[in-house]
């Protein structure tokens, strides 16, 4: 069900680490306008190193969370749940934002990936969707499982569902007064 929310912020409050899914279908629309909300992303250099894969293939989609829970250390059993994941793969830049890194010694690409990543979310969220990013999953079994070229790269798994519990979890973070400073450090 979407959610009328009347500001950014809200929207922004609202969003969380979903570990629990109901069986209900993600509509392909919603997809969509969530793949819209990360491609409209700023990227370094307008690089947008980033292509999405959406798999919602029951069968492939079980195969690509084994991959994220089957590890030394088992972990994210949940993402079998969730109905959709979009594996978030890392492009070869252009060669301005390519350069850019290497003289400022800057990941510019991965911080691109996170900002896309963070407006897919976000309009999920939007829509009443539930997401949880995953950068923890054998990399290799996602390549093969996906066809992904060498030249590009899986760098994040965003499980996607509706949440199987309406409430909000307290979100516990550090406090406000001590994440930022004016002027100086």
């Amino acid at each position: 069900m979407e959610k009328n929310f009347t500001s950014f912020f809200e929207i922004v409050q609202q969003r969380y680490s979903v570990r629990s899914f109901s069986n209900q279908p993600v509509e392909d629309e919603k997809i969509r306008q969530c793949l819209q909300a990360a491609h409209l992303a700023p990227s370094a250099c307008n690089a947008q190193p980033w292509k999405f894969i959406v798999v919602n293939d029951p069968t492939l989609k079980n195969q690509l969370a084994d991959a994220t829970s089957k590890h030394i250390v088992p972990m994210n059993h949940f993402t079998k749940q969730a109905p959709v994941h979009i594996v978030v793969i890392l492009e070869k830049p252009n060669v301005t934002s390519a350069i850019g890194s290497v003289i400022q010694n800057k990941p510019y690409t991965l911080i691109d990936i996170g900002i896309a990543t963070s407006h897919l979310c976000l309009q999920a969220t939007a829509l009443g969707l539930g997401t949880c990013i995953i950068g923890w999953f054998n990399e290799k079994k996602v390549r093969k499982l996906l066809n992904i070229p060498m030249l590009s790269r899986p760098v994040l798994i965003v499980a996607m569902g509706y949440p199987d519990k309406p409430d909000i979890p307290a979100k516990h973070r550090k406090p406000f007064e001590d994440i930022y400073n004016y002027n100086r450090y």
